[in-house]
């Protein structure tokens, strides 16, 4: 990850889109977006991670270098399959690859599915934003650097 490798403070979407210690609960948006908000203004270096178009759109006003990876649905199949425990979401490893065939699912309607986590919705953000931006459609190697070419 770009942040971890360089000390720069980051902002897990997951950990703020959903309600502490409940699966599929979200929490209001109004507090979302101020969560957002509040961590842009916070600093001058930052990396926000998540899916979550409109949360995504609410950092934009703080003129960010726009990433998004889509490496395609194989590599995201195979980045599901390996990921580590993500301790701060399941009680457990067996809990969390428990829900690996839901997750592969949703994964895979990501290209058709129109809501805030979709390609569709993706683009709407990324296309007019006139910031630095790019879309990686492969997964990054370790020499990649970022440009405000």
């Amino acid at each position: 990850m770009l942040a971890t490798e360089d000390g720069i403070e980051t902002l897990d979407l997951d950990t703020i889109a959903w309600e502490p210690n409940q699966i599929a609960v979200p929490r209001e948006m109004d507090a979302q977006l101020t969560d957002v908000r509040n961590f842009c203004a916070a600093g001058n270096e930052w990396v926000i991670e998540g899916c979550y178009a409109s949360l995504t759109a609410a950092a934009l006003s703080f003129e960010p270098y726009l990433i998004v990876l889509d490496p395609g649905f194989e590599q995201c199949v195979a980045n599901c399959k390996s990921r580590p425990w993500e301790a701060h979401k399941y009680a457990s490893k067996e809990e969390q690859d428990s829900k690996l065939e839901f997750l592969l699912q949703w994964v895979k309607a990501y290209y058709t599915r129109d809501d805030d986590m979709s390609l569709a919705a993706h683009r709407k953000v990324f296309e007019p934003y006139t910031g630095s931006k790019i879309w990686l459609r492969s997964l990054p190697d370790s020499e990649f650097t970022l440009s405000a070419d």
